[in-house]
């Protein structure tokens, strides 16, 4: 009996002994694994993430040079094919400070035309180096100052001759002469012409924001303002005759002044919020506003309605200067080179080189015809009325 019980003792302390071995030798497979895992996540992936490959960007080298002396300037490095002629013109600038950039003008050869601002490097770059000659613009001054110049001018030199300033008349002769009340409502009349001009300037038109030569704004500011003193010095003058058929003719031309000045407001408004469909803008139509159905006849009304205004303004004071003011002032604006940017540009014939304001190019296309080309603008020769400007 004693002998079996030993016998059993020792075979249980003997699976005791294994189980616990067994448990031992588990505990540490699982401390190797999880120290293999361990190992293999911090050693990180087996194989190398291979590099991206950055596309290299190019850059090119500007060398600019004198369109007359065909020397050296400067060079502008470090340029990239997206950057325009209006940065290589800022970094000219930089170079050369006392060249402002709407000073500059940079052609890809001599005599050629100037580069717009807006044109890229990659689309004129031939190579990795590029040639550009300069040209100095001269003096520049922006198209809203030429406006409001040429505007303001008119309106207060024609109050000077209304006021029958002392060194203009004689004082005598005015003294002794009283006033026609034309006197006074061509002076109303003529002010509150200049003043829409200002306001639609500062507040209506989408004015081009390039620049144009000094000399421009002086040949703009002699042709308003010699031609308002030429006008003003007669309706103002103390010999002045009124109009020949007295107050009827008067009041119906001051009303057709009146309804023209309306009209050319609200096209001009119509002009600078254009409806846009898809990429490009539609031509303007006529909607509720019945000064805007001049459109059925005519294709630009906005000159139309001004050519409206000087006619009624000349009969309302029987005045030979104000005719011929009003004609030269309308080829004045055709020949001028940067005006305003109306969209949609108003073309009108191919046959006929007709006004017309452009959307990006900010040009005014030369009127040649003068003004029988406005008033031959009806809907027969205009037959080519849904073409669109394209940039």
């Amino acid at each position: 009996m004693f002998k079996r019980h030993r016998s059993l003792a020792s075979e249980r302390k003997r699976q005791l002994f294994l189980q616990g071995v067994t448990r031992s030798i588990l505990k540490n497979d699982m401390r190797n694994f999880h120290s293999l895992s361990q190992f293999i996540l911090s050693a990180g992936p087996l194989r190398p993430t291979p590099a991206v490959k950055h596309a290299k960007t190019a850059h090119f080298e500007i060398e600019i040079l004198d369109a007359q002396t065909r020397t050296q300037i400067c060079i502008v490095d470090k340029v990239t094919q997206a950057s325009t002629i209006h940065d290589v013109k800022q970094k000219f600038h930089k170079a050369c400070p006392k060249w402002y950039p709407s000073r500059i003008g940079l052609q890809l050869e001599c005599g050629g035309p100037f580069l717009k601002d807006y044109i890229t490097i990659e689309s004129v770059a031939a190579s990795s180096i590029v040639t550009l000659y300069f040209t100095d613009l001269g003096q520049q001054v922006g198209w809203t100052t030429v406006f409001l110049a040429e505007y303001t001018g008119p309106l207060l030199l024609y109050l000077l001759f209304y006021l029958r300033i002392s060194y203009i008349y004689d004082m005598k002769e005015c003294l002794g002469r009283s006033r026609h009340p034309v006197v006074h409502l061509a002076c109303f009349c003529h002010c509150m012409h200049y003043i829409r001009y200002l306001l639609e300037t500062l507040f209506v038109h989408k004015v081009s924001a390039g620049h144009t030569p000094l000399k421009n704004l002086i040949k703009g500011c002699a042709f308003y303002w010699g031609f308002t003193s030429w006008i003003a010095y007669y309706i103002n003058h103390p010999r002045y005759t009124p109009p020949s058929f007295g107050n009827r003719q008067i009041t119906v031309s001051a009303i057709n002044f009146l309804i023209c000045e309306a009209g050319n407001h609200f096209i001009n408004v119509m002009l600078a919020h254009p409806n846009h469909t898809g990429n490009n803008a539609s031509f303007p139509s006529p909607n509720y506003n019945p000064f805007t159905w001049m459109f059925f006849l005519v294709s630009c009304p906005n000159y139309t309605y001004e050519i409206g205004s000087w006619i009624s303004f000349t009969v309302m004071t029987q005045t030979l200067p104000v005719l011929s003011n009003g004609i030269l002032l309308r080829r004045n604006c055709g020949n001028n080179p940067g005006h305003l940017k109306l969209s949609p540009c108003l073309l009108a014939s191919r046959d006929h080189e007709d006004p017309c304001w452009t959307i990006g190019e900010h040009e005014c296309v030369n009127w040649s015809n003068g003004i029988m080309g406005i008033l031959a603008h009806t809907k027969k020769l205009t037959g080519l009325r849904h073409m669109w400007w394209k940039e």
